[in-house]
């Protein structure tokens, strides 16, 4: 593993904590994922890939981030919270980090947000035809200024320099974000007709730039602690039929992912069928406050 740069360095007993609880999730997810496992939900599609880890840093600093990166490369995948945040991180960070932002999403701040972070993978919290167009105009924007449209760009002709500009070549993923609890304070569209006109609107030739990766839901908390106790996540059922019923409309069997888990239930999430998982706190340790969150900074032993 390369030395970091001094302004990324962690104590040793912080890094170790780290590699450690990393790796403990990713067994506990390829065990979650297993065919014997897997055959206990027998309406689920056999699986071809893992389910993919998001390591969920907001409000951690750009050391720990690096030093999980660095150390485990395989581990590309971080979600944050809060643009200012994201923006800052991902120009201190290697380019070979696949951001997704995964806070509540302004309209103002879509564009912004698709143009300013370069190396942004996926935009997960998708309610409205005008964050999408928001995020389209965006991503636009900053390949039109990077010059990929007609023209050679960063990293053409070398594999490691096609790595670090991968998001000239690829269009910006997006989750609609469907609220299947139909819970009042929870953002996100309803399961039905209205999450089929947004996915096919995303999915259109209104935005050329952005690719419909799939749905994703947090679902009640009360629903997650029953499936902890060995009963299914209604709302991890209805993420599933709603995924199956934009599939059908859009023609596009077989496409499109569930994201849904988080650090208390994704491995109830995984036997569901979930592609994606969402776990910040088993792997960071405990968050800091907002107000005391540093981009640069140490943080303490595990």
């Amino acid at each position: 593993m390369p030395t970091p740069p001094p302004e990324m360095t962690l104590p040793p007993t912080r890094a170790a904590s780290l590699s450690t609880n990393l790796t403990t999730i990713l067994d506990r997810i390829a065990a979650a994922s297993s065919p014997i496992t897997s055959s206990l939900s027998p309406s689920i599609p056999t699986r071809t890939h893992p389910p993919r880890l998001l390591a969920v840093s907001k409000l951690h600093p750009a050391p720990s981030i690096h030093h999980l990166h660095s150390s485990h490369p395989k581990q590309q995948h971080f979600g944050e919270n809060y643009l200012q945040e994201l923006l800052s991180k991902s120009l201190l960070l290697p380019p070979t980090i696949r951001w997704h932002f995964i806070g509540a999403l302004q309209t103002n701040k879509c564009r912004p947000l698709a143009e300013q972070v370069r190396n942004l993978w996926a935009v997960e919290s998708v309610d409205s035809v005008r964050k999408a167009d928001g995020l389209e105009k965006g991503r636009a924007a900053l390949l039109a200024r990077e010059g990929r449209e007609g023209g050679e760009g960063e990293g053409d002709g070398d594999e490691d320099g096609k790595e670090r500009g991968w998001w000239k070549t690829e269009p910006l993923r997006v989750f609609v974000q469907v609220n299947t609890s139909r819970e009042a304070e929870k953002s996100g569209v309803s399961p039905g007709r209205e999450t089929i006109a947004l996915c096919t609107h995303i999915h259109s030739a209104a935005c050329p730039h952005l690719k419909l990766q799939g749905v994703m839901t947090i679902g009640a908390i009360a629903r997650s602690r029953a499936a902890a106790q060995g009963e299914e996540n209604e709302d991890f059922v209805k993420l599933r039929v709603v995924r199956e019923e934009v599939e059908r409309e859009l023609g596009m069997q077989g496409q499109l992912e569930c994201s849904m888990g988080m650090s208390e239930d994704f491995e109830s999430a995984i036997r569901c069928g979930s592609d994606e998982v969402r776990v910040g706190s088993t792997i960071f340790g405990e968050r800091p406050r907002k107000e005391d969150a540093k981009v640069v900074g140490e943080e303490g032993g595990g």
